[in-house]
């Protein structure tokens, strides 16, 4: 073998020329996800965020997430349509943030692929640079990686972390709620971005659904509900937290482990909050899952959110102007039940993910 007909890296899979064509046509997306704190160019090794204008918190606590959308991607990929999974990557990261009354400052990405496709990854970098602008973070930068073996030429995954701040006594959290508080809850844009597993092997193994087909209980089509972006609910949050004529104690962030698991999280252990289902009606995609693959209530509520995305816990005279404030900011949201005392022994529906928190309870029947 002579010197030119040697293994080169493209050769082997990666084409790095792809790869910077890639970063050319993302380039435009991630200039418009940008924040004032953002210092230097897109495209150096470090993303730089200057902090100088955080002098003003009296204890600036850092707040960091890392997530990813799990088998959602399978669906985009099967659909080809890559310009909305980055949403739900940025709502899975900022949300979890915005929990603690931390505003989300920046996000970086991460996408391996089996082949890198520049106009495909620019699609996913431009769901993600929307995210970062629906939550008002900068998007400082990122990686792109080419597995060529490990994945196949069209798939992908994708991962991103952000990092938020929080003054120290404005910080959210279990040591605030108080019984007699009410829960509040957001309603959810659909399955957002956990459950996918089942509601895939429902759907489209055990009911031998398409993706293209078209569903009356949906009004669309199976793959456009299912790729449905999550809603991005950290500056509603942020708004809320911010109001002085509003007493906010915690935020939860319903994703895997469903609404039960992931509210107990955030309240102490002396508190039981009772949810009545009546107050709402979960989406139609809800009730198809458990329809055709025969999923008991139970199980769907510890797997998906059931048409909560996020939920508020406010002292008791917060309430009406709560609701008012986040329904004249698009969110439909209600009161969805009360913070009691707990009883000895009282363990709720399921236990908090972590093992440490309050015990939630689920009664009555979903409404119509």
């Amino acid at each position: 073998m002579t010197q030119s007909e040697g293994a080169t890296y493209a050769a082997a899979g990666v084409d790095v020329e792809a790869g910077e064509h890639a970063v050319a046509l993302m380039k435009a997306s991630i200039m418009r996800a940008q924040r004032p704190e953002v210092v230097g160019d897109f495209g150096g090794f470090a993303g730089l965020f200057d902090m100088s204008a955080f002098t003003r918190y009296k204890r600036p606590l850092l707040a960091t997430s890392t997530d990813g959308v799990g088998t959602k991607v399978v669906v985009a990929q099967r659909m080809d349509k890559h310009d909305t999974i980055g949403i739900d990557l940025v709502a899975m990261v900022v949300d979890d943030l915005v929990v603690c009354g931390a505003e989300p400052l920046f996000l970086t990405d991460y996408i391996a692929t089996g082949k890198v496709v520049p106009e495909r990854i620019a699609a996913i970098v431009s769901g993600i640079a929307e995210g970062c602008r629906q939550a008002g973070c900068a998007l400082v930068g990122g990686e792109t990686a080419e597995h060529p073996g490990l994945l196949g030429p069209d798939e992908y995954d994708v991962a991103g972390a952000g990092t938020g701040v929080v003054d120290g006594d404005r910080l959210l959290g279990p040591d605030r709620v108080r019984i007699g508080d009410v829960a509040i809850g957001m309603r959810a844009s659909g399955l957002h971005s956990n459950g996918y597993s089942l509601a895939r092997h429902v759907l489209l193994t055990t009911a031998g659904l398409s993706l293209e087909q078209h569903l009356p209980e949906l009004g669309r089509t199976l793959g456009e509900e299912l790729l449905e972006p999550t809603r991005i609910y950290a500056l509603d949050c942020l708004d809320l937290a911010r109001a002085e004529s509003l007493d906010v104690h915690a935020f939860s962030h319903v994703t895997g482990g469903g609404l039960a698991a992931n509210l107990a999280r955030v309240l102490p252990n002396d508190v039981h909050v009772v949810i009545d289902r009546a107050t709402w009606a979960p989406q139609p995609i809800f009730g198809l899952v458990g329809a055709h693959g025969l999923v008991g209530l139970p199980e769907l509520e510890k797997t998906f959110n059931m048409g909560v995305g996020m939920i508020a816990m406010v002292s008791p005279d917060s309430v009406d102007l709560a609701v008012a404030r986040l329904n004249s900011r698009g969110v439909d949201a209600w009161v969805l039940g009360v913070a009691q005392a707990r009883a000895e022994g009282e363990i709720g529906d399921a236990p908090a993910k972590g093992g440490r928190g309050g015990a939630v309870s689920l009664v009555g029947t979903h409404a119509n």
